[in-house]
């Protein structure tokens, strides 16, 4: 089994800089109240090897420091970490090897997402918002049992649907997002219930007018290739 001293300055240089990215993240997790005590985690792809960086599993945010972070490769092996990794690992591992454009996978269970997810639902697309960062509904995933790539494969078959999609409400579990990195995965995340709280508050209003699929394009093709700094 490879450890990170089989790998080259280069690689132990970007492990290095990605554990200190991914642990910092995590205190973006609770700082938009997106997970509780040890729940959820971030992970990021390098770029000079086949492998990505992680939450160890069980710890408490407040005790995870960029030391702590495990790095694993693409079957979710081991290389580097006095810690276990993530429970959702193997999900990583397969979201990686099967959507290679993606360097950034989190997971939370943050409350309203997570509600929509316990109910079965898309969370129909009834905001300006969501036509830019999701280009239609945020959809929902199959259920799946913790602990092997199952729910990864459920990710990806969810979103080959919703291509334009960074996030699935996995069914009676919450919340998966993906990004170019972490921290638009992070980001992802955040949008994600911010979403799913106002599409709630919505509902108890009325009925949601839901936005026609053309002009969802229009908004996102703006949001993804006109707003913001380029």
């Amino acid at each position: 089994m490879a450890t990170l001293a089989d790998y080259g300055p280069e690689v132990r240089a970007e492990v290095k800089q990605v554990r200190e990215v991914v642990s910092n993240l995590h205190q973006q997790l609770i700082k938009w109240n997106l997970v509780v005590w040890t729940a959820g985690n971030v992970s990021q792809r390098l770029h000079t090897a086949d492998l990505f960086v992680i939450k160890p599993s069980g710890l408490r945010y407040e005790y995870l420091t960029p030391s702590s972070m495990v790095v694993v490769d693409l079957d979710g092996n081991v290389v580097d970490g006095a810690e276990a990794p993530s429970s959702d690992t193997a999900s990583h591992a397969y979201i990686y090897r099967n959507m290679p454009d993606v360097y950034g996978v989190v997971h939370t269970h943050s409350t309203y997402a997570t509600a929509w997810a316990a109910t079965g639902q898309n969370i129909p697309c009834g905001l300006t918002m969501m036509g830019d960062e999701f280009g239609g509904p945020v959809p929902v995933g199959p259920f799946r049992l913790i602990g092997s790539e199952a729910i990864g494969k459920g990710v990806v078959e969810t979103l080959k649907r919703y291509p334009k999609s960074p996030a699935v409400l996995m069914q009676n579990h919450g919340p998966f997002t993906i990004g170019k990195d972490a921290e638009g995965a992070v980001k992802a995340a955040a949008m994600t219930e911010e979403v799913a709280h106002t599409m709630w508050a919505a509902r108890q209003l009325g009925d949601i007018i839901e936005i026609d699929q053309s002009d969802i394009d229009k908004l996102n093709d703006r949001y993804q290739n006109v707003y913001g700094q380029h």
